[in-house]
């Protein structure tokens, strides 16, 4: 997958090169992986995928996606968002 600072793939894509649409789905996806049961893991608590998605700011993310997804988690109190 594309990141934000071009240390991705297939391209080699930086900051706005990529796609929009590919940089939020960049953050989305990320959110769902960390908070989806997996075979081998359970859900992620929240506070711990916030931190995930801020160290992610600026390289892994668009920090501009990043922060809609942030004030998004702060707003799902009740941890609903995952479902």
């Amino acid at each position: 997958m594309q990141r934000y600072d071009g240390r991705g793939y297939p391209d080699g894509l930086k900051g706005d090169e990529i796609p929009e649409e590919a940089r939020i789905i960049a953050v989305a996806d990320a959110y769902d992986a960390m908070t989806s049961h997996r075979s081998y893991r359970d859900i992620i608590p929240q506070d711990h995928v916030k931190s995930e998605i801020e160290k992610g700011m600026g390289t892994q993310f668009d920090e501009r996606f990043a922060r809609i997804m942030l004030e998004m988690i702060a707003e799902d109190t009740a941890y609903t968002m995952h479902e």
